[in-house]
């Protein structure tokens, strides 16, 4: 009783002292170390034997059959070490196949919010719901009424959300929805190192939505309403078929784990069957974890491309590993393109990532930074065949300390999507030569270079 005295307090503090608390946050992280990284080159650098394993109908194909679509796939976009060597690794780090005979849906912000109200809308049985804010707007009000109303429906809803990632939201939002019969699970309400930065909502174990994009207005606005804000520039992918049950399996183990009411599998995970031709893989990573997966992902990705590696990140403060990744791609001919967020944005990340501009320009990687919109999205696709859409941003945080999940998309037709979204993000952003790059200021150096003292910590 009385550490739930002591939590709900200390809460209600942090809640209304924000800055105090991120004062305190930020000076017990100076004061400590950032969380280890698994020696990404180290792994990387195993020897892979056999194609990667895929999982159709439930059951794992025969090496030969495996190899023979992986072959495929390999005419399709031109040979590349992304489809046999990165892949396998994934699959030998992680545990887990590549699933096949899915059909993947990549979505802007706005279509997102849409897509998943529909889905929402026309829920049957269950809807689970995992996201970083939820907020006390338009939008979240909007998800919360229909959330109400499908419960009173009797859909059960299952809702974890990050107690700091949704610090402004008051609590009575939330006592309502717990009154009107939904499960809600507060994700660490005192500790400010571990967060779930997860946005997963699977639907009737049939259609999962994940990508970057959290329940806030931010996300539904295209930015042309009236008044409206400066627009976000965000993403999601919506997955449906056989891989739908792995992002199922994420919240549910995170459910589990934080103790929330019993969820009977045989009504979370039904009978999946081919929705189209994308093979897809769950890629979660949660504090305390030894491999951390979404950054393994993101560095046996790089330093296997063959052809090109286009990444839009909206928080760039990468580790050394990843910056040697990227320049090291660029070196050996690969066409190294990075879009990432202005200085309005959040400025001590954005300084302290411009901190590594000087190397990326020399070693050949060409750098943007998207104009006229607040940059949310974290993707990236690479050789014309490997897309991620997720919510792990190219940071230390996400790398170490957060709880995360990418979606690996293998196809084609996705990732010509995913690179005409990129070509018309490049349109509306500007470029950053090595000449121009120079000629900054001396101030602008001494704040990237005060930025990058807190690199770790970004």
């Amino acid at each position: 009783m009385v550490t739930v005295i002591f939590r709900s307090k200390l809460e209600a503090f942090m809640a209304k002292n924000k800055f105090l608390y991120a004062l305190l946050t930020l000076s017990m992280l100076m004061s400590g170390c950032a969380s280890n990284l698994p020696n990404a080159e180290r792994l990387a650098a195993l020897p892979v034997t056999g194609p990667p394993e895929i999982q159709s109908n439930g059951r794992e194909l025969p090496p030969a059959k495996s190899k023979a679509l992986m072959d495929n796939l390999e005419k399709e976009s031109g040979a590349t070490s992304i489809l046999t060597r990165q892949l396998k690794l994934m699959e030998e780090i992680t545990g887990k196949p590549i699933i096949a005979g899915n059909e993947a849906t990549l979505l802007t912000g706005p279509e997102a919010i849409a897509m998943m109200l529909e889905a929402i809308r026309g829920a049957k049985d269950n809807i689970n719901l995992e996201t970083y804010t939820f907020s006390n707007d338009k939008t979240g009000r909007k998800f919360a009424s229909l959330l109400l109303q499908k419960q009173a429906e009797g859909v059960q809803v299952n809702l974890i959300y990050d107690s700091i990632g949704s610090i402004d939201t008051p609590a009575a939002f939330f006592r309502r929805l717990r009154a009107g019969g939904v499960n809600v699970i507060k994700y660490n309400p005192t500790d400010p190192f571990h967060r779930d930065h997860r946005k997963i909502l699977v639907v009737d174990g049939k259609t999962a939505f994940t990508g970057g994009v959290n329940i806030t207005s931010e996300e539904a606005s295209s930015g042309e309403e009236k008044n409206a804000a400066k627009p976000w520039k965000d993403a999601d992918v919506m997955i449906q078929g056989p891989a739908v049950a792995a992002f199922q399996r994420l919240f549910y183990d995170t459910w589990k784990r934080h103790k929330g009411p019993i969820l009977p599998e045989q009504d979370y995970f039904p009978p999946l069957k081919k929705e189209g031709d994308d093979y897809v893989m769950a890629i979660g990573s949660r504090p305390g974890e030894r491999n951390r997966l979404t950054y393994l992902m993101y560095y046996t990705a790089f330093s296997n491309a063959k052809n090109y590696i286009h990444v839009t990140a909206a928080y760039f403060v990468p580790n050394r590993a990843i910056i040697n990744a990227l320049t090291g791609a660029a070196m050996r001919g690969v066409d190294v393109q990075l879009i990432l967020a202005t200085e309005d944005d959040v400025p001590i990340a954005v300084y302290a990532g411009q901190s590594y501009y000087t190397h990326l320009l020399k070693s050949g990687v060409r750098i943007y930074q998207l104009k006229g919109r607040i940059l949310h999205a974290k993707t990236a696709v690479i050789d014309g065949i490997w897309s991620t859409v997720g919510s792990t941003n190219l940071d230390m945080w996400s790398f170490a300390n957060n709880k995360e999940v990418n979606a690996v998309i293998v196809g084609k037709d996705f990732a010509g999507k995913m690179e005409a979204m990129f070509e018309n993000d490049l349109r509306n952003s500007k470029k950053i030569t090595l000449k121009q790059w120079r000629k900054r200021s001396i101030f602008e150096r001494f704040k990237e270079s005060l930025a990058r003292l807190f690199a770790n910590w970004l």
